[in-house]
């Protein structure tokens, strides 16, 4: 695997980058949220004119203080104005808003946080009309230089990519690496080895000490990372909180319920942990049934791999995992060049057991039907076949036809369009 050699401190999370700026233009305050070590920090700071790290350990119970006395002081600075880690300080929320509201300015503050608050008793008001919300994720492959972006979703949509034949770097081994390494900016450029620790040390801190953190909730480290596990072994599926209590109840002698379940699950959504895809409920000529459980995905699939403690070696030696966990790692990509293109990802199933394994559906109401597959022409006709029939089923004279139907592959030598209209493309060559 060739990767280019990138300046990270301009390259790095670009697609973030363009949102934030959109945000501070329409809104005097932007609240960045994302899983800790995914870049917030540094991108807010490329913005900020002024800044106040709230957790800096010299100053936390003097910033902690004022936040208590006279919020407005930690406040006063060149806007925009970052406030790192804002959320050890509740208060300072409707400080924020009272000072937008009076100081009548857009792009004013940037708040950064790697978790909600703990307690939201503090905020008096939700920040409507004031605050703008930007998720920020770990990097995606074109983002960390190892996609080469010939095939970009804002052609795709705008009818410029009919035509396409695209090379594709990326092998299989390539792949199974970048599962395990993750879009961790810090584990970008570091040697091999040492790139693939940073998951398992993001595991380790989440799982001693962050869980409990999030909401003052003492959490049983081992039995957080059985829980974890389990939703490593259901990446891509619907498991309920049963289905979850029930693997976890092979290796957990303690009493266990589905109201704890869902107690670790909600703390882990806090922590930007994990990001669950919701159902999409597109218009059908039939009256086909809609699932509308949320399809289990970790933010990142290096956090399936480190808590399931294998490696790259490990997926190569078993490719129905690799497979679950590529589509991870897809879903990744893919939100972050939804967000670029003012979208969102959902997931299609049906009660005729029909699936979709992404839809990428845009503001202005184009959307294009996604399906996710290691490669191989088995695979790939199987792919071809869910999406022929989804977009046959849906009725357009309710809604727009699709823009455009997809298999994303991990291998392949190259991205192109079938005589049937399907791009078919390695995510090696996909960026927004």
């Amino acid at each position: 695997m060739s990767r280019k050699i990138l300046n990270m401190n301009t390259y790095r999370n670009r697609i973030a980058d363009a949102l934030l700026e959109r945000k501070l233009a329409g809104k005097s305050a932007v609240l960045l949220e994302g899983p800790k070590w995914c870049g917030k920090t540094t991108t807010a700071e490329q913005h900020a004119k002024s800044i106040i790290y709230m957790d800096d350990p010299e100053h936390i119970e003097q910033n902690l203080t004022r936040a208590n006395i006279s919020p407005k002081s930690l406040l006063a600075g060149e806007n925009p104005r970052l406030i790192d880690e804002w959320q050890i300080a509740p208060k300072l929320w409707d400080a924020i808003r009272f000072e937008a509201d009076h100081r009548d300015n857009l792009g004013q503050f940037i708040l950064t946080g790697s978790a909600t608050p703990v307690d939201n008793t503090e905020i008096q008001h939700s920040g409507t009309g004031r605050f703008g919300w930007l998720r920020m994720r770990t990097m995606s492959l074109f983002e960390s230089g190892e996609s080469n972006g010939g095939v970009s979703f804002r052609n795709i949509f705008n009818d410029n990519e009919s035509a396409i034949f695209v090379e594709n770097e990326l092998k299989l081994d390539d792949i199974a690496y970048l599962v395990c390494r993750g879009g961790w900016p810090k584990a970008v450029d570091l040697p091999k080895e040492i790139a693939l620790d940073q998951a398992f040390d993001y595991c380790d801190a989440l799982t001693n000490r962050d869980i409990s953190k999030v909401d003052e909730t003492n959490r049983n480290p081992e039995r957080v990372k059985r829980l974890m596990r389990s939703l490593a072994r259901n990446q891509g599926t619907q498991a309920s909180y049963d289905t979850i209590l029930a693997d976890m109840k092979a290796n957990d002698s303690a009493s266990l319920d589905t109201n704890t379940i869902a107690s670790y699950i909600a703390a882990l959504k806090k922590l930007f942990v994990v990001e669950d895809a919701i159902s999409w409920n597109p218009n059908l000529r039939s009256k086909t049934a809609i699932r509308t459980s949320d399809t289990r995905y970790y933010t990142d699939p290096s956090i399936a791999t480190a808590i399931l403690g294998i490696g790259p070696s490990d997926l190569m030696n078993d490719l129905e995992t690799l497979g679950l966990l590529f589509e991870t790692l897809c879903i990744r990509d893919l939100r972050s060049y939804a967000d670029a293109n003012l979208g969102n990802i959902y997931h299609y199933r049906d009660a005729s057991g029909l699936e979709c394994d992404a839809v990428m559906h845009l503001r202005n109401g184009s959307y294009g039907l996604i399906e996710i597959k290691l490669g191989g022409e088995r695979l790939i006709e199987e792919g071809a076949k869910n999406l022929k029939s989804l977009s046959k089923k849906i009725d357009t004279t309710k809604m727009n036809a699709p823009s455009f139907l997809m298999i994303v592959t991990a291998v392949g030598d190259f991205a192109f369009r079938r005589d049937d209209g399907i791009f078919i493309v390695p995510i090696g060559c996909l960026r927004d």
